[in-house]
């Protein structure tokens, strides 16, 4: 075996009934370096994980992981044999108790004790000196649900560290983070690697395979396709890789001609409801056009999402301003009342607020719209599939029949099932918070492409995007956010990054 490989999957096959989610796979990865692993959704990714961590135990698959030079034989429920090897995953799913500390949740279950009790001196200093060789800007003694999602994600990796971790699997870990929080994590990755830890990095945001990253392998059906070092490919390439065909334009062009204004915000300020003293919304203002789409950039905690939950009736307690629709003030305290004059909205988290995911598609389509099927104490069961499998063909949702879970989908294909649902609402105005968070270059394309051919159909679209690029590549106007406010709204032939970003950061104020 060559000295430098720390890892190694050679010829792994894990077939499930009727599916082989994993083909002949072999990797090598090696002593120090941060490996990214990239692939749609479906490619095994998220299986060799789980055969890496013990999930899927030795013997379940085919093929070898050989670790440290021997054959890693890890048995049934064995996630904490792996990690006493020295292997551990941080999930994209934070796994922290909100109530407990940091010291608290990262020595959870194996707390040093003293004769009586746990030493609780011993617990915090321990933590103290993990955060700081690895250089992770959190408190000990802080409860978690008073930190932010990017300081929530540094414990998570302590957490993971304080089992000497020699491996460190980080699965999805920039999903929520903001940009500042994103080039901390570059910079403890960069700690972590000088410090002898190997990655493996698993993201969807391509870009930053190029940042961190010494080597890259894509995964696409189940088949490793190549692995290579990162500063051998480029963006293009990879994208080529994961889906199997060239894409020239990452951002498909519509033939959108937006017409007159008819919806405007004035001015609108909001309160939030759980801490009414903390104003979120603070004079926003935006007008929409018919069938454009209008994108809102800003960095994270600049009030995007307060700003529609708020105009979709379910968040701010509104103190002023107004909305205008077709010339008339309109008031909306709740959803119905937002639907009722045409507003839909697709929240930045399809899972908890989308979703019912136990339920199936046909059940999560038709759950605003019941009204549309319902009779004398009885809904139009007929109609309601029908119209639901209408949706399902137009939208091109990947499944086997509208009758299956919305959990046994992948993530754009739930994308869908959300955006479906609302569409059938017959919505003018379609809000999209965050509509591609978590899922894969090629369904970001189907995704977009829904998009524009709903614009030219006539939709008028509100896209929010912590995706600077994804912004500029899809809509037709920019209004920036900053502080909770509105700070300018730019054509798009005369947005560039560095405009934008300057609105949202306060350097020019509009």
């Amino acid at each position: 075996m060559e000295q430098d490989v720390l890892l190694e999957v050679k010829n792994v096959t894990k077939e499930f009934p009727g599916v082989t989610a994993l083909s002949d796979v072999s990797i090598k990865i090696k002593r120090g370096e941060i490996h990214g692993l990239c692939g749609e959704n479906g490619a095994g990714k998220s299986t060799l994980m789980k055969i890496l961590c013990g999930v899927y135990p030795h013997g379940s698959y085919s093929g070898d992981i050989i670790y440290n030079g021997k054959v890693l034989r890890l048995g049934a429920g064995s996630i904490h044999q792996a990690i006493e090897e020295g292997i551990a995953i941080v999930y994209q799913e934070l796994t922290l108790i909100p109530l407990m500390t940091v010291g608290e949740n990262i020595f959870l279950g194996k707390e040093p004790r003293t004769g009586v009790g746990i030493d609780w001196n011993k617990l915090y200093s321990d933590t103290d000196e993990l955060l700081k060789r690895y250089k992770l800007p959190v408190s000990p003694h802080e409860v978690v649900k008073n930190l932010g999602v990017g300081q929530m994600q540094m414990t998570e990796i302590a957490k993971a560290l304080s089992e000497k971790a020699d491996v460190l699997i980080l699965d999805e870990p920039t999903s929520a983070l903001s940009e500042a929080e994103v080039d901390k994590l570059m910079e403890i990755l960069a700690t972590l690697k000088s410090l002898g830890v190997t990655c493996i990095y698993i993201s969807h945001k391509l870009e930053e395979f190029f940042r961190i990253t010494d080597t890259v392998s894509v995964l696409r059906d189940g088949k490793v396709v190549t692995t290579l070092p990162t500063k051998d490919t480029s963006l293009e390439k990879l994208v080529q890789l994961m889906v199997g065909r060239e894409m020239k334009e990452r951002f498909p062009k519509g033939n959108r001609k937006p017409g007159e204004v008819f919806f405007t915000v004035e001015g609108l300020r909001a309160l939030d409801p759980n801490d009414p003293s903390r104003e979120i919304v603070k004079g926003a203002s935006f007008e929409l056009r018919k069938g454009e789409i209008l994108g809102i950039a800003g960095l994270m905690g600049s009030g995007r999402t307060e700003l529609v939950t708020t105009i979709f009736g379910e968040y701010g307690i509104l103190t002023g301003g107004k909305i205008t629709l077709d010339g008339q003030e309109i008031k909306i305290g709740s959803a119905r009342e937002a639907m009722s004059h045409g507003i839909s909205l697709v929240p930045e988290d399809r899972k908890r607020q989308g979703l019912v995911l136990i339920q199936t598609i046909l059940q999560n389509i038709s759950l605003p719209n019941l009204d549309r099927f319902s009779g004398f104490m009885r809904i139009n069961g007929s109609a309601e599939i029908a119209e639901a499998e209408k949706f399902s063909k137009s939208l091109s949702i990947k499944a086997p029949s509208v009758h299956v879970a919305a959990e046994s989908l992948s993530g754009g294909n739930q994308q869908k099932v959300v955006i479906s649902k609302w569409l059938m609402s017959e919505p003018r105005i379609l809000i999209l918070d965050d509509p591609t968070r978590g899922i894969d270059v090629g369904a970001k394309f189907e995704i977009y492409k829904l998009i524009n051919q709903l614009a030219e159909a006539g939709y008028s679209i509100i896209m929010i995007s912590s995706e600077l690029e994804e912004v500029l590549g899809m809509a037709d106007r920019v209004m920036v956010m900053w502080e909770g406010r509105s700070n300018g709204t730019l054509d798009i032939a005369q947005a560039t990054q560095e405009k934008v970003m300057a609105r949202a950061t306060g350097i020019e104020i509009a």
